[in-house]
């Protein structure tokens, strides 16, 4: 049985999947096609678009706007306010005027993909062609103009590289650093550790307790 819960405001168009224990809360819009997983949450008033798939316990909250082209995957928090984008030369109509362009996908949509456990912070704006790393961060208000590695901080106008983030959360360090280039980090926190090269971060398993390579 199908537990998902649906506002009675919520706009849920046919043809969209959403996964048992997942809810939908007041006036948020979602479009044919859209796929959402188990356990989302998708808060009020925003717009999920045509085709939209999301992974198991996505966060969305509310004033949310994702559209056509975005893949989100598991585990990931959107906040309040984000705004995606998925057209690098957007006009209104065609050259000549004579045409209203579709607001669903067509050639000029442009693909995104936030991978898992990531999370963008309130009232970031989304650029297109680019992939969000696995547990990045992004800091609220930024705009993310090119790709964010796996694990990294970013933020600001246009969004840069500030540091790197565990999964849990925890910052595990902020640039500048006098920190070696390559080195493995244990987060404070939970006790995870990564280990560093060049601005790579790749998880350690099992953790190690070293705090310099």
């Amino acid at each position: 049985m199908n537990t998902a819960r649906i506002h009675p405001s919520a706009i849920v168009e046919d043809d969209v999947i959403i996964g048992a224990g997942s809810a939908v809360w007041d006036n948020a819009h979602i479009r044919h096609g859209a796929h959402l997983g188990e356990q989302c949450i998708v808060g009020g008033k925003t717009h999920v678009s045509y085709d939209v798939r999301i992974g198991d316990r996505v966060k969305i909250n509310s004033f949310v706007f994702i559209c056509p082209g975005v893949t989100i995957e598991s585990g990931v928090m959107i906040s309040a306010g984000t705004i995606f984008t998925n057209d690098r030369t957007p006009r209104a109509t065609t050259p000549d005027l004579s045409t209203l362009r579709t607001s669903g996908p067509d050639e000029h949509t442009r693909r995104t993909l936030v991978r898992e456990g990531a999370t963008i912070g309130a009232r970031c704006v989304i650029g297109c062609d680019i992939t969000i790393g696995r547990f990045a961060m992004v800091g609220m208000g930024s705009v993310v103009t090119r790709s964010v590695p796996d694990f990294h901080l970013v933020m600001g106008h246009p969004a840069r590289s500030a540091g790197y983030v565990c999964r849990c959360g925890n910052v595990l360090m902020r640039y500048p650093s006098d920190e070696p280039a390559r080195r493995i980090i244990t987060c404070t926190a939970c006790g995870l550790a990564y280990s560093v090269d060049a601005g790579t971060v790749r998880e350690l398993v099992p953790p190690v307790a070293a705090l310099a390579g």
